[in-house]
């Protein structure tokens, strides 16, 4: 049977047990413009409004009808 040859530290096994090695999503939140999740204090992708004023002019595409 497999046994450890010596003890595992105490501060060793905390930190490999620890949530420092998890990723986190990034926090979205919804343009109030467009309805587009983007990243906090930035420039819309889809609409390039940023706080309420048009940042990045974007032409706005024509839906198609079959």
């Amino acid at each position: 049977m497999a046994v450890p040859k010596r003890r595992v530290s105490t501060t060793r096994r905390d930190k490999r047990r620890s949530n420092v090695w998890k990723l986190t999503a990034p926090t979205l939140v919804k343009c109030p413009n467009c309805g587009e999740y983007t990243r906090p204090h930035t420039v819309c992708k889809a609409c390039g409004q940023y706080k309420g004023k048009q940042v990045i002019v974007k032409e706005v595409k024509a839906a198609t009808e079959d």
